[in-house]
């Protein structure tokens, strides 16, 4: 039994770690969008220019990043989403 408690012990550890290595790579996109978005902000030109109905692109990819970070979107759904609100 002393084996198994283990075995379960050190399976939980291992879900653990990759719960923080998702959570560091989540992170890590988050703080790339957040590079993008100021980057974007010292493009004006570019935001007027949006195909998304000339709405504030700044505050949709922010909302975008929110939604990703809180497990809303996929990294996939998020990459897409930003993809089409930038024109790419």
């Amino acid at each position: 039994m002393g084996r198994r408690t283990g075995y379960e012990r050190a399976e939980a550890e291992q879900q653990q770690q990759a719960q923080q290595k998702e959570l560091y790579e989540a992170q890590k996109q988050a703080a790339t969008a957040q590079q993008q978005l100021q980057q974007s902000q010292a493009q004006p030109a570019q935001q007027a220019e949006a195909p998304s109905g000339g709405g504030n692109v700044t505050a949709e990819l922010q909302r975008l990043a929110e939604l990703r970070q809180s497990g809303a979107l996929t990294d996939e759904e998020f990459a897409a989403a930003k993809r089409k609100l930038l024109g790419v």
